[in-house]
């Protein structure tokens, strides 16, 4: 019963889950794009340099320090949210989004074989990375779902009324 109770929280969960890891597999080669177009590959290069002579855990803090400088640039996107600057206020928060994430896997991409050398660390990692499979096998019935919605498949109410919704369409096209 609980679980039929929490189920729509997991989904939600899930999918949140899989919009962060979508965003992370997605700003990844833009980031690699952006570091080939400017010269970022040569401080890449530099980076992963100190990173091998560093400890796993001086590694970590490497990891972690390039996202502090994106706190107060949330804080504003708050600020302007609760003075109803909203359009600046969600440009702020998405920006700060992306570019936390892009930050993120830059700086991922080059400590990951350090970090993974921590016992911890690698047990949290492939944590996530089964929590993501998870998370896909649970989002995946509903995409297909709502694949099926908007081709019009199956034959549930929402397919017949997408078919009625095109027929309405048609006659208004042709009435003209």
């Amino acid at each position: 019963m609980l679980r039929r109770l929490l189920q729509p929280f997991w989904v939600l969960l899930a999918i949140v889950f899989l919009v962060e890891a979508w965003l992370w597999d997605h700003l990844e080669p833009i980031v690699a794009r952006v570091v080939a177009w400017i010269p970022l590959h040569r401080f890449k290069q530099w980076l992963a340099d100190r990173v091998d002579s560093l400890s796993p855990a001086m590694t970590l803090i490497v990891f972690a320090v390039p996202l502090i400088p994106l706190f107060p640039l949330k804080l504003v996107g708050l600020w302007l949210l609760t003075h109803e600057y909203w359009v600046s206020a969600i440009s702020t928060i998405v920006f700060a989004k992306f570019l936390g994430v892009g930050v993120t896997a830059f700086i991922f991409d080059v400590t990951r074989p350090k970090l993974l050398e921590m016992a911890w660390f690698k047990a949290l990692y492939q944590f996530v990375m089964n929590m993501r499979a998870k998370a896909a096998a649970l989002v995946e019935p509903v995409k297909q779902r709502i694949r099926e919605i908007v081709r019009g498949d199956g034959s549930g109410w929402s397919s017949r009324m997408f078919r009625l919704i095109a027929r309405f369409r048609k006659s208004v096209h042709e009435a003209r």
